[in-house]
This record gives structure tokens, sequence and C-alpha cells, in this order.
């Protein structure tokens, strides 16, 4: 008996909603525009076409502003974000997903689709949503 496996897409456990900021704004400023904290990712837009995504994850906050007790309004976030972002595409199956961001020591990722990021993904995406999917 041949088990058929059915393979789970990135863009069918990801998160649509996400926050996307420019770099100039200061962190303080960033919080309190967050407005999809579940995610706990900021993206950080491009500057000029040709430019990389970034990205500013709320530990990155916690490391490089609350621990060295710097001041968030004094803090931009271009200071503190990762760039360039590893990017997933939408139709990627979960497991090379998984896979990628065990190898990259990864706990997110954004999803890029024709040069633009259309959501959010995480290991407790794949996991709860994909391998685990509650009905």
């Amino acid at each position: 008996m041949d088990k058929k496996k059915t393979i789970i897409f990135v863009k069918d456990v990801m998160k649509t909603a996400i926050d996307i900021i420019d770099g100039m704004t200061t962190v303080e400023e960033a919080l309190r525009l967050m407005q999809h904290k579940e995610t706990k990712t900021l993206l950080i837009q491009k500057r000029f076409p040709e430019d990389e995504w970034g990205v500013v994850m709320i530990s990155d906050i916690a490391r490089k502003v609350l621990a060295k007790d710097r001041s968030p309004d004094r803090v931009n976030t271009y200071e503190i974000m990762t760039k360039p972002v590893i990017t997933v595409s939408p139709d990627m199956d979960i497991r090379y997903c998984a896979r990628l961001f065990e190898r990259f020591h990864l706990s997110r990722a954004p999803v890029l689709e024709n040069g633009e990021i259309i959501g959010i993904i995480s290991f407790s995406d794949m996991v709860l949503k994909g391998l685990y999917p509650v009905t």
C-alpha cells in the first residue's frame, strides 16, 4: 500500500499580517506602530529597488536595546536590523523550509513573491498549522 504524502506549502501556513517600516523609524516608534505583535517581527523596507529587505525581531530589541540599556527613542531600527534577510518562496514545501531554518538557525523568515514580501513563516506556523493542524 503506497501512502501518498500530502505536500504542505509555506503559503498554506504563513501569516499574511505583517509590519513593514522604514529603517529610520526609532525602536520606540516601531513598537508603537506594530500592529501584528504575534509575528514578533518588523520588516524593514528597501530604500531603492536594488536594495535588500531587512528584519528586526523582538529578540533583537531585547538583546541590542533593552539588555544594553540603550534608549529606544534614540535607536533607529536600521542600527539593529539584520540585512540582507533570508527569504523563502510561498511554494516551498514546509519540510524544506524547516530544514533551511535548522541549517541557518532561523526562527522565522519573510515570504517573498515577485520581489515583494507577502507574509512571514515561523517554526510555530509550520508545526502548529502544517504538521499538526487544528481543525
